[in-house]
């Protein structure tokens, strides 16, 4: 028996040892923020599609509003995460439209075209995304 409670003293003494040291604060740094936007980027590949470039849409770069084609599970903030990440631009305002499926007839048979949905961006004053790079 005297084993044991020698056994309990010595576990005593290393956990009243132990029990003194201090958190230390964990500084930020520039690597850890690199991480954080490159999650928000990788959600980018989940959730967008493409650019959607039209007239309209084209028209409408020059007031800072950007369309894209997104995935139909896509919530307009996984598409502000998304559009942040890649970009890094800052998103003030999101709007989803779902665009109906259109009937298409081939010969005698009959089809359609499927359906998706589309978010507009409008950017903070400033902010650009550059499309057409090198074109």
């Amino acid at each position: 028996m005297a084993v044991i409670e020698e056994k309990k003293e010595e576990v005593s003494e290393v956990v009243a040892k132990a029990a003194p040291k201090k958190a230390s604060k964990k500084a930020v740094t520039k690597k850890e923020t690199a991480i954080e936007a490159c999650e928000h980027a990788d959600i980018a590949y989940k959730v967008l599609v493409e650019p959607w470039v039209t007239e309209k849409t084209h028209a409408a770069m020059a007031d800072n509003k950007y369309t894209f084609k997104v995935t139909k599970a896509a919530t307009k903030m996984q598409v502000k995460r998304a559009i942040e990440g890649m970009y890094k631009v800052k998103v003030e305002k999101v709007t989803v439209v779902n665009v109906l499926a259109k009937k298409r007839a081939y010969g005698r048979h009959e089809g359609k075209i499927a359906g998706f949905k589309k978010a507009t961006l409008t950017l903070k004053k400033g902010d650009k995304i550059e499309f057409f790079q090198g074109a």
